[in-house]
């Protein structure tokens, strides 16, 4: 892989950074992720990750993408040749989702194109109907 831009999605937010590729893996810039580098380690707000001790997953080439997927025990879809990866969300918070049982809010037109979120009906009963033609 040579010298390129990449773009990575996480939490919905799409970031395009210079990549720093390596014989075996991706090392984007710190910054990309949205963490700082802290004694604490690699952290978002109240939110850190411990680096272990004598670890290259942060160095002054970037951060090896998939090292952090799996510290921080996210999925990471990685597809080098078109430059571009996602960063999943953590199975611990899927769960807390599914358990709350509350639908993650969304916005799609109608056939005039008025636009209509699920948040829109929060305390009433909906009927979603979805259809797929494969």
């Amino acid at each position: 892989m040579s010298a390129t831009t990449f773009t990575l999605i996480d939490e919905g937010n799409a970031r395009t950074a210079p990549t720093q590729p390596d014989a075996a893996l991706l090392r984007i810039p710190l910054e990309a992720l949205d963490f700082e580098l802290k004694p604490e380690g690699l952290c978002r707000g109240a939110l850190c990750y411990p680096v272990p001790e004598g670890s290259d997953l942060v160095t002054n080439a970037g951060v090896d993408l998939a090292a952090f997927a799996a510290l921080s025990g996210r999925p990471l879809a990685l597809d080098a040749d078109a430059g571009a990866a996602f960063l999943g969300t953590a199975a611990e918070d899927r769960a807390a989702a599914l358990a709350s049982l509350e639908a993650p809010d969304f916005t799609l037109p109608d056939l005039d194109g008025n636009l209509h979120s699920l948040s829109d009906h929060r305390g009433k009963k909906v009927l979603l109907v979805a259809y797929a033609s494969w």
